[in-house]
């Protein structure tokens, strides 16, 4: 009782052969999360060497400024997915996420070299990117079939990686057009930013037509607009006293707050798990750095490290999608964190260095192909009408905080007793996560299928 009614309910199953289109919403979500990637992995490019090499921040400095500005997202998820459940404003509250992130950009560049103001634009950025997750998410859900949910999350993750592939080496062409002029990247990164906000609000549609009534497929429009599917002179359908047929009643939407979205067990498993996992999943920084110390690495070529992992990510979205629609969300799920543990392990073993570096790269693009979207996915059905933003954005935070607490716990096994040390006990709790979250997560839908 607890399943979404979004979605093409009442909608005749479509032929197995039949060739299934990304709905065009999901398109323009990612073409606005491409464009506003591109903006934000310009700054996110350059930041560590803006702030430590041009204004002298210590890495201790920019560590704590980067950890309070991204434990403050995982909190803000939680309002703007309420915020936008509520009254449907999905669209209002997301664009306000990408509004607040494009003029961080102009706060960075106002800023001088003013800590504080840098600081203060930082948390901005952050602020909107967990605005704006949620309720894009669950925009993503309200408008795709629910047996699609993984091959249209798949195609929005592969258009946002795109975008993070182009920023960096925007950034750095720039940098080197202009002499290391630090504010010409964030003066277009802006420009780029208000682009992205600008498609929002003339593309995006607000409100996603009743799930309930999908149109089919020789459904037409007479000449006063109204929706004549060649079944309205059926004289078995009722009408009112004035002709009208009823319309269908919408269905009951979940009342109560935030607490109201975990009330199905299955959905509590979810959270569980993806907490569990957060909490044994090491931050890509930390595999880098410890890449970086393995080949000693020239710092030059450090920021070009995550283009690898965002090119096999960018391949695999999409394939891993429709494994995902096809077999069930469960399986690819396990299969990605089980990427993620033989990078772990990579690391620990004694193979050449160059082999270290294509399998550890390439293991990071399938753990996120085969998880970031897979995950969102996972959740849709089992979330109630009217709270799609509020049930990701929990998710999503549980996962946010628990992996913010790893990044922690990483860092200071490693100062304590060593990177490699930090790296056994990842290992060891990921083996424990994994083995939990396979007991404990429920199966979904695969193809023509309905969640368990």
């Amino acid at each position: 009782m607890y399943l979404a009614t979004t979605g093409r309910r009442d909608a005749p199953p479509r032929p197995s052969g039949a060739r299934r289109r990304v709905p065009g919403t999901v398109l323009v979500l990612g073409t606005v999360s491409l464009v506003t990637d591109v903006s934000s992995e310009m700054v996110t490019a350059v930041l560590p060497l803006y702030l430590v090499l041009g204004l002298g921040l210590s890495p201790l400095q920019f560590g704590l400024l980067d950890g309070l500005t991204t434990g403050a997202t995982a909190l803000v998820r939680l309002l703007g997915g309420v915020g936008a459940d509520r009254g449907g404003r999905h669209k209002q509250v997301a664009g306000l996420g990408y509004a607040l992130s494009a003029c961080s950009r102009l706060g960075l560049l106002l800023a001088g070299g003013a800590t504080g103001w840098i600081a203060g634009a930082l948390a901005v950025d952050r602020l909107g990117k967990g605005v704006r997750t949620a309720p894009r998410d669950a925009l993503i859900t309200l408008h795709s079939p629910p047996e699609d949910l993984g091959r249209s999350f798949g195609t929005h993750r592969a258009m946002d990686t795109t975008g993070a592939l182009l920023g960096p080496l925007a950034a750095f062409a720039l940098l080197w057009a202009t002499a290391e002029a630090y504010e010409t990247v964030f003066a277009v990164s802006f420009c780029v930013g208000a682009f992205g906000v600008l498609v929002w609000l003339l593309l995006v549609p607000g409100r996603p037509r009743d799930p309930g009534r999908p149109r089919d497929p020789g459904e037409s429009r007479d000449p006063g607009g109204q929706r004549d599917s060649g079944r309205q002179r059926d004289p078995a359908r009722p009408r009112d006293d004035r002709g009208a047929r009823p319309k269908t009643p919408a269905a009951p939407r979940a009342r109560g707050g935030l607490l109201a979205v975990p009330r199905s067990p299955a959905y509590r498993r979810i959270v569980l798990c993806a907490a569990l996992l957060g909490a044994a999943t090491v931050g890509d920084s930390f595999l880098y750095l410890l890449l970086q110390r393995r080949l000693d690495l020239d710092a030059t070529w450090f920021p070009f490290l995550p283009l690898g992992a965002a090119a096999v990510y960018l391949l695999l979205a999409v394939p891993a999608g429709r494994l995902a629609d096809r077999i069930g969300r469960r399986r690819p799920l396990l299969y990605g964190h089980g990427a993620l543990l033989l990078a772990y392990g990579l690391l620990l073993a004694p193979v050449p260095g160059a082999a270290a570096l294509v399998g550890v790269l390439v293991l990071l693009g399938v753990f996120y192909a085969a998880t970031d979207g897979v995950l969102m996915a996972l959740t849709g059905p089992f979330l109630t009408e009217g709270r799609q933003a509020g049930g990701l954005a929990v998710v999503q935070t549980a996962q946010a905080l628990a992996r913010l607490g790893a990044a922690v716990a990483f860092g200071a096994v490693w100062t304590a007793s060593g990177p490699e040390t930090a790296l056994v006990a990842a290992l060891l709790a990921l083996a424990a996560a994994l083995v939990c979250a396979a007991r404990l997560l429920p199966a979904g839908p695969a193809r023509g299928g309905s969640p368990t």
